[in-house]
């Protein structure tokens, strides 16, 4: 887990550690010191919570005391954001007539959310400088243990920034990623993120139980306590999630980082215009 500290830099050209110092509650997380006791334990914790639940909560990993100038930032960027309501099913598939009208794999809702994209985001931006530096990513490879991860290479979804404002919601659904990680910068009314731990698995896909979920059956499913400076480790391949409709005027906003096992991952232009409404 050994880091060259030395040489880690962020994209804007500052070194890595001071972006990290000025957000990151390095007593509870303390991820400049990879190797050490503390730092081990830290990650031993998250991968038991990732194995256990298909996801991992750090609450206050940006400290209560420093949220707030990042949220500032997000703020002056919501504006940026390409709104698009979507229609479809809970696997991001397209339908099969071959199936009955209420099978699970037919059952249609909406979901609606604007997005900042990378190319938006200023490179001094902090929560840019987060995203891009090896610090934040060495800890983040530590945590998911599925090898050395590399940043998109999408100049548009490398990262983003989920912007929802009153009505907004996501319906429920299952990513067609093994992970995600992300970072709530501001919370708002509603927008609760709920979800179905561990729906299906590679060789279950329970439709029985994820059409009761879909027809609104509650038994089983939890709200996240996922509060302002949290970071999410969420594994949605077979966890059914949604996040409930946003209410009031406060806007939620989520950073969104796009990482990979694979270098060079990009979005096809068809998930950039339905996000960015732009390929490039």
């Amino acid at each position: 887990m050994a880091i060259e500290m030395s040489c880690a830099r962020d994209e804007s050209g500052a070194p890595a550690a001071d972006v990290i110092k000025h957000l990151v509650d390095l007593f509870k997380y303390p991820i400049l010191e990879p190797g050490s006791a503390g730092y081990v334990a830290l990650v031993e914790k998250a991968r038991r919570d990732l194995k256990e639940f298909g996801y991992c909560l750090l609450q206050d990993f940006v400290g209560e005391d420093r949220i707030d100038a990042l949220a500032a930032e997000a703020r002056e960027l919501a504006p940026l954001a390409f709104h698009n309501t979507l229609t479809g099913n809970a696997y991001l598939t397209p339908l099969d007539p071959s199936l009955p009208d209420d099978h699970p794999v037919n059952r249609t809702d909406t979901t609606a959310l604007g997005a900042v994209a990378y190319d938006q985001i200023p490179a001094e931006a902090m929560i840019r400088r987060l995203y891009d530096s090896q610090v934040f990513l060495d800890f983040v490879s530590d945590v998911l243990d599925r090898g050395p991860l590399f940043r998109y290479a999408d100049p548009l979804g490398a990262m983003n920034i989920a912007v929802m404002k009153e009505g907004d919601h996501l319906r429920w659904h299952f990513d067609q990623t093994d992970f995600v990680v992300s970072l709530l910068i501001e919370g708002s009314g509603g927008g609760e993120y709920e979800v179905y731990p561990l729906t299906r698995s590679p060789e279950e896909e329970n439709y029985e139980r994820v059409l009761s979920i879909l027809q609104g059956e509650r038994e089983g499913v939890i709200t996240l306590d996922i509060r302002p400076g949290c970071l999410v480790f969420f594994e949605g391949r077979y966890s059914l999630h949604r996040v409930t409709r946003v209410s009031g005027d406060q806007v939620r906003l989520v950073a969104l980082f796009g990482f990979d096992t694979s270098e060079g991952t990009v979005s096809s232009d068809y998930l950039r215009m339905i996000r960015y409404g732009r390929t490039g």
